[in-house]
C-alpha cells in the first residue's frame, strides 16, 4: 500500500509517498480503506521536529489521526462491526484501566495518546473506536470532524457555554478556531474572533462569526474586545500571550479553556485578577468518543457543516502541510488517499 510518510523532520519537504506492507488487523482491530484523513497542527509539529513523541529513530513515520472510510476486514474478537460499514475513527487511545478510564471522561486517561497512521491507503485501528457514519455523509466531511471539532466542542462544554453567552476566540480562522465559532453558533452563543486577514474573517463571518477583529496586536485586540463586551468564555487554542489577554478581557466569573500552544508554550497570568475576579482557566485535550458521536449527529441533521478549505491527493500531502504552515487556509485540509 502507499503511505505519505515523514522521512525527514524538516517541514513539508520531509514528506514522501512510500510503499509499505499491506496492513492486517490484529485482535480487536479493524482494517479501514481510508477514503479521507484530515491533517492537524499536531501533525505539523511532528513534521517540523517540534514534538517529543517522534524523532529520527522513528522514521519513516506515518501520521494522520482523523480517518474516515470503509471497513474491509475485522480481526479476532471484533463484534458488531462488519466489512462494508462506513466509519469515522475517534483517534483517542486510552489505557482502559486507570481511574479516569473507569470514571470518565476518557480524555483524562493517565496514559492518553492518539492514533497515527491515517495518511495511507489502509489503516489498522481499534475496532471499538469506530463510529458509524449516517447514510448520506461522505468520508471527507466525516474526516474533518474528529480532532478540531471534538476539541472545540469539549472546550465549549468545559467553559459551560450556553445560549446568549459571549465567546471570544483568538485565531478564529484555523481548524479549532473555525470549529469553535460554528459550534458556539449551534449553542446559541455570540462570538468574537480575530485574524490577521480580512478575507479569512469574512469567510468565518459566513460561518457564524458575529464580531471580527482584524489584528494580531494584543493591545488593539484588547481594546476592541472591551468595546464589544466582556466575554463569558474564551476558547484559546493559541496559548502564549493570548492567555493573559483572554484572562484580562473575560467577565467576572468567566472561564477560559486552553488546548494549544501555537503562539507559545508559556503564558503569564495576573494572579490577583484571577482570584479577585473568580475567573477560571482550564486545560482541555481533545474530547470523548461520545462527543464525536454527537458531532456526527449534528452534521447529519444539518445543524453543523464542517468547514473544509481544500482536499489533496495522497501524493500532494506535502502541499497540504505547506498550506497549513503558510496559514493559507480557513477550516480543514483533508487528504484523500
Amino acid at each position: 500500500m502507499r503511505a505519505a510518510a515523514f522521512t525527514d523532520l524538516i517541514g513539508p519537504e520531509g514528506v514522501s509517498v512510500i510503499e509499505r506492507d499491506d496492513s492486517e488487523p490484529g485482535p480487536d482491530e479493524a482494517l479501514v480503506d481510508v477514503e479521507a484523513c484530515a491533517i492537524n497542527r499536531h501533525d505539523l509539529w511532528i513534521l517540523e521536529g517540534d514534538s517529543a513523541m517522534v524523532d529520527a529513530d522513528d522514521l519513516p513515520f506515518v501520521t494522520g489521526l482523523d480517518v474516515a472510510g470503509v471497513v474491509s476486514e475485522v480481526g479476532d474478537g471484533v463484534r458488531g462491526l462488519e466489512p462494508g460499514e462506513r466509519v469515522v475513527l475517534c483517534p483517542n487511545e486510552t489505557c482502559g484501566s486507570c481511574r479516569f478510564c473507569r470514571e470518565g471522561p476518557e480524555n483524562m486517561c493517565e496514559r492518553f495518546s492518539l492514533f497515527h497512521g491515517g495518511l495511507a491507503e489502509t489503516a489498522s485501528v481499534q475496532a471499538d473506536r469506530l463510529v458509524p457514519l449516517p447514510e448520506g455523509m461522505d468520508a471527507t466531511t466525516a474526516a474533518a470532524i474528529p480532532t478540531a471539532y471534538m476539541t472545540a466542542f469539549h472546550m465549549l462544554r468545559r467553559a459551560e457555554v450556553g445560549p446568549g453567552d459571549l465567546v471570544f476566540v483568538p485565531g478564529a480562522t484555523g481548524g479549532v478556531g473555525v470549529a469553535a465559532i460554528q459550534l458556539a453558533d449551534v449553542f446559541g452563543a455570540e462570538t468574537i474572533g480575530t485574524s490577521s486577514s480580512a478575507t479569512k474573517l469574512e469567510r468565518v463571518r459566513e460561518l457564524g462569526l458575529d464580531h471580527g477583529i482584524r489584528s494580531t496586536d494584543i493591545e488593539e485586540i484588547r481594546n476592541e474586545v472591551e468595546a464589544i463586551g466582556a466575554p463569558d468564555a474564551v476558547i484559546n487554542h493559541l496559548g502564549g500571550e493570548f492567555t493573559g489577554l483572554g484572562q484580562s478581557v473575560m467577565r467576572r466569573g468567566g472561564t477560559m479553556a486552553i488546548c494549544g500552544r501555537t503562539a507559545g508554550g508559556e503564558s503569564t497570568i495576573d494572579v490577583a485578577s484571577l482570584f479577585l475576579g473568580h475567573k477560571r482557566i482550564v486545560g482541555s485535550t481533545m474530547g470523548t468518543q461520545d462527543d464525536l458521536r454527537r458531532l456526527v449527529e449534528l452534521a447529519a441533521d444539518g445543524r453543523l457543516r464542517p468547514e473544509i478549505d481544500r482536499t489533496y491527493a495522497l501524493e500532494d500531502t506535502d502541499d497540504a502541510f505547506a498550506a497549513m504552515q503558510d496559514r493559507e487556509s480557513v477550516g480543514k485540509l483533508v487528504v484523500e488517499p
